[in-house]
């Protein structure tokens, strides 16, 4: 009872979905003491951002059938925010406060202003506003040198606690050293996590099912009473204030941030490919096809080089089989993914799921036939 309110009423369907959940939430939980080296925790602590990041875009996409390409401009202006509050005010929550409040009020009105100026086109003209506003936001990000750190972007300090130096007690717990950058993870977990279920229940609820009449249908749900610009709107501005959020997130960790880290358009391409793997319309979705993006994205290159060994000397499979083509083999298997789970991972689970009592019921009637 207390986890159906806590994932509001919104229960995985299948045990396979439900296993892979858990699995996946407690590997991340516990990343930090099973693997506690400093490229695993890197990817763990990518898996969170990039849930955040996608859950939020699911939203759009997903849950409201809006097409955005803008979404990396609001989860690099939370990552600005924090960097140049940051650099400016010196180390501290106070500037990490700051930052993060500044960061979330621009792109409140940002999006709003999109919203209300470029919602009431169709999808497709829509999309192409969304990315000017986005080439033309990473184009002055680049600029700006004085302000953002141009090309080389801005390094800083996180508070003293998130610091890589300090240690909260000077003997190892379990083994590991209770330091800045164990926090700093237990940190992007823990708002991840509330991020995750404040989302969820915005989707369950009165407000989510309306973004839901309107992906199916918004003639139909414009002439029953709801005003879909207003719905559409405030869709995106909640998407933006998460990808913003998303941001911050990075920017602390990594203690850095530039164009390529946030605004660049491979990381929307990456979105919306993870949206596709998991499943759109999908919380769950986000969750999965991040966690499996990411694994690919950092450990693919590893894998085939250890399969290089075996084909040492072979013409053809040797160059095939190179850590260099791994972005090949990635492609490769997003297309697979595509083909073999057309409403992605989540989605072929639950119809699995689905699918199952049926099957059930008509070997019950055959037995009872035979008889």
């Amino acid at each position: 009872m207390i986890i159906q309110r806590l994932l509001s009423h919104d229960l995985p369907r299948s045990r396979w979905l439900a296993a892979a959940l858990m699995a996946t939430v407690l590997l991340l939980a516990l990343a930090p003491l099973l693997f506690p080296g400093a490229k695993s925790m890197g990817v763990a602590a990518k898996m969170l951002v990039f849930i955040l990041l996608v859950v939020s875009y699911d939203l759009l996409l997903g849950y409201t059938g809006i097409v955005s390409f803008a979404h990396t401009m609001f989860f690099g202006i939370g990552a600005y925010g924090v960097a140049i509050a940051s650099t400016r005010m010196g180390e501290g929550w106070l500037a990490v406060a700051t930052g993060s409040t500044l960061a979330l009020l621009a792109s409140l009105l940002l999006s709003l202003l999109i919203g209300l100026f470029s919602l009431r086109v169709k999808a497709i003209f829509f999309a192409m506003i969304t990315l000017a506003v986005a080439a033309a936001f990473q184009t002055l990000a680049s600029q700006l040198s004085d302000f953002t750190g141009g090309e080389d972007g801005l390094s800083f300090r996180n508070p003293l606690w998130l610091s890589p130096s300090f240690r909260l007690f000077d003997a190892p717990v379990l083994g590991v050293h209770i330091d800045g950058r164990l926090l700093a993870y237990y940190l992007l977990f823990g708002v991840v996590a509330l991020a995750f279920l404040l989302l969820l229940r915005i989707v369950n609820s009165p407000f989510g099912r309306v973004l839901q009449a309107i992906r199916e249908n918004d003639f139909r749900a414009e002439a029953i009473g709801y005003r879909t610009v207003v719905y559409r709107t405030l869709s995106n501005v909640l998407a933006a204030l998460f990808a913003t959020l998303a941001g911050v997130l990075l920017a602390l960790w990594l203690r850095y941030t530039g164009p390529d880290t946030t605004l660049s358009f491979e990381i929307m391409l990456d979105i919306l490919l993870i949206v596709v793997i998991g499943g759109m319309g999908t919380m769950y979705g986000a969750v999965l096809g991040s966690v499996l993006f990411v694994l690919a994205q950092n450990y693919l290159q590893d894998l085939l080089a250890l399969g290089a060994g075996a084909f040492v000397g072979v013409p053809v499979l040797g160059a095939v089989v190179s850590p260099d083509r791994w972005l090949l083999w990635l492609g490769v298997l997003f297309v697979l993914s595509v083909y073999h789970f057309p409403t992605g991972i989540v989605g072929r689970l639950r119809t699995l799921a689905a699918a199952q009592p049926d099957e059930a019921d008509k070997a019950d009637k055959a037995d009872k036939a035979g008889r």
